[in-house]
Order: C-alpha cells, then sequence, then structure tokens
C-alpha cells in the first residue's frame, strides 16, 4: 500500500491522432454536405479530411505526412467542413482556434496564407485571440498576420483582448501596431446613432473599463489611445438624463469605476470640462453608483488646471503620434525624462 505521503497517481490521457476521430453521424454528415457545397472551395470526399482533422487534434505527424504529397500542399488553404465541425475553414484556423502552436507554424511555413477568413469573417489571428492562445498569436504576429483582424467580421482582436482583460495578449497586439482607439467593424454602423453611448462602445478603452480591466485600460492609453475618444461636439443634456455617456470620462463616472481609472484617464489629458457634473451628480439613478473617491478627482481635476510639467508631457506624446511612442525609450534623452513620458513616475 501506498504511504499516506505520496503524491497520488495521475494517468494522463492518451495522444489523440487523427485516426481516433469518430465518423460522423447521418444528420451531421449532411449538414456538413450542405455547407461543403454552398461555402467551401471545392466539394472533397467527405472520407479525405484528414488535413482539417489533423489540425483539430494537433496530430503534427499527420499534417508533414500529408504536405509531403502534391494534392495536399496544393489544398492547404482550402475552406472545407472537417470531422468534428461544421463551419467551413482551413486548417490553419482550425489548429489557431484549439492552440496547436506548433501546427500553426508548421502550416504557415507550409505556405498557408494567415489572414484568410471563414464564413463568419473571422481569420486565424482573431479565433486564437478569442481562445486564448498566446503562443498562436505571436506566431501569427511574427508571420504578417493584420493585427486588426478582417474588415469582413464585426470586431477587431484587440477589442476582444481588452473586453475579457487578456493584458499580455493585448500587448501583443500593440506591439504589432493594432489599433487602439476603435473598432472600426463596427464603427461605421453605430456612428449615425443618435444614441452617443453607441459610439462609445465601440471603443477598447470604453470595453477595458466597463469589465474593471485596469491593467489593459493602462496598456491602451500608453499605447496612444485617446483619452477624450467620443467627444463629438457640446455635451447632450437630454443624453445624460437617459443615462448615456458622451464621453470618456463621464462613461468611467457612470459605470462606478474606482479613482484609478478615472486618474489615468487625466493623467493622459481627458479633459474634465467635457463632463458637466456637480457634487451631486454620484446620487443619480445610473446602473452603478458613482465611486466618492472618483468623484472627488474629477472634481478637483475640474477645479485646478492641469500642471505645466503634465501639459508638456501630453503635448509631447501627441505630437509624436500613437504609432511612434513605442520608441520613445530609444530617444537620446535621460531616463528620468523618458520615464515621465512614458507615465512611469
Amino acid at each position: 500500500m501506498a504511504d499516506g505521503n505520496d503524491p497520488p497517481t495521475v494517468s494522463l490521457p492518451p495522444l489523440i491522432t487523427v485516426s481516433d476521430l469518430p465518423s460522423a453521424s447521418t444528420a451531421g454528415r449532411n449538414l456538413k454536405e450542405w455547407l461543403q457545397e454552398q461555402f467551401c472551395d471545392k466539394p472533397l470526399d467527405q472520407d479525405d479530411m484528414r488535413l482539417h482533422n489533423a489540425a483539430y487534434v494537433g496530430d503534427l505527424d499527420t499534417l508533414k505526412n500529408l504536405l509531403q504529397e502534391d494534392d495536399y500542399r496544393q489544398r492547404i488553404n482550402e475552406k472545407s467542413v472537417w470531422c468534428c465541425g461544421c463551419l467551413p475553414c482551413t486548417p490553419l484556423r482550425i489548429a489557431a482556434t484549439a492552440g496547436h502552436a506548433a501546427c500553426v507554424s508548421y502550416l504557415i511555413a507550409q505556405g498557408a496564407h494567415v489572414d484568410l477568413v471563414d464564413v463568419k469573417g473571422q481569420t486565424a489571428l482573431y479565433v486564437a485571440v478569442v481562445n486564448g492562445h498566446l503562443d498562436c498569436v505571436r506566431i501569427l504576429l511574427e508571420a504578417g498576420a493584420d493585427p486588426n483582424g478582417s474588415r469582413h467580421h464585426r470586431s477587431t482582436p484587440l477589442y476582444h483582448a481588452a473586453r475579457v482583460g487578456r493584458d499580455d495578449i493585448l500587448q501583443e497586439l500593440i506591439r504589432f501596431k493594432a489599433d487602439v482607439d476603435m473598432d472600426h467593424q463596427l464603427g461605421p454602423r453605430l456612428l449615425l446613432s443618435a444614441r452617443t453611448l453607441n459610439t462609445l462602445v465601440v471603443c477598447p478603452l470604453y470595453i477595458s473599463a466597463a469589465y474593471r480591466h485596469l491593467h489593459c485600460f493602462r496598456l491602451l492609453l500608453g499605447a496612444g489611445a485617446q483619452p477624450d475618444f467620443n467627444y463629438t461636439g457640446p455635451v447632450c443634456r437630454e443624453a445624460l438624463t437617459r443615462g448615456l455617456a458622451s464621453c470618456l470620462l463621464d462613461a468611467v463616472l457612470r459605470h462606478g469605476c474606482d479613482v484609478a481609472f478615472v486618474h489615468l484617464l487625466l493623467d493622459h489629458g481627458a479633459n474634465p470640462a467635457l463632463v458637466p457634473w456637480d457634487q451631486s451628480e454620484g446620487a443619480g439613478s445610473n446602473q452603478r453608483k458613482v465611486d466618492p473617491e472618483a468623484l472627488r478627482a474629477f472634481l478637483e481635476a475640474r477645479r485646478q488646471p492641469l500642471r505645466l510639467t503634465h501639459s508638456c508631457r501630453i503635448r509631447i506624446r501627441k505630437t509624436m503620434g500613437k504609432h511612434r511612442l513605442c520608441h520613445i525609450s530609444s530617444l537620446p534623452l535621460p531616463e528620468p525624462i523618458k520615464n515621465f513620458l512614458l507615465h512611469q513616475i
């Protein structure tokens, strides 16, 4: 008998290979045949989905063996209905969804196109972000994947990372110059709406604040996201009474975010004059009660002008532009000045 102090024995599941996948049911086969006919690049024998199925289970050996044949190399970018799914897509998209980084890397090396979309307009990068596969995200970005995803989809990789609080993935997307200001796929349809809140919803800064992801909020501002995003004119009193926010600072207060969000917005140049609040606003019937410390910080900032040093920092960062902020650390300046420009002191 084993000693009571011995660790329990853990039996690992056997490695799944493409040969272990179950066959499709009759109903599933009929649906897949219809999808194959409607959306796939060309009809293939239903029993010959080995390339896609190998990508699904991460069977790298099978991928390597199959791609030695000319026929499979020519089909590496085909959208096909595979054994364990009905959505027509490429082997690369399947491997990125499942998080098989080695398969993703190998497929790209063999000629898989990184920015092909599935029938929903999703790229391999987008599904890798949605499923939280950081290694796959890095591989795809380094292979030249568009960090903003596809214009055929209603969201972007960066927006999703900001919504779910994946600051590690967000940092990689920022490093490859993803747009930190808005989801352009959502924006054009909603910017025409009279509901001003809708224009905020497309903003990664807004969504990271709404879900209380402070580190993501800080990363986006540090990468040059506009702190006054969505301010398009005079504040609409009617919108305010309906509980709609007209700019980011207004939204942060209305969502009951803590004082750190307010300080970050103000430090990065948000204009408190755009929000016509007073001390009584915190008692309104909003979705959340306004954080008292956040309200005090906002009211104090509105009473006192920004310090000259902070004004200079904001002006320098705006002049550089968001795509050049990553070069601040390499400027021929004293370290304290560079740290100040980077909001590290």
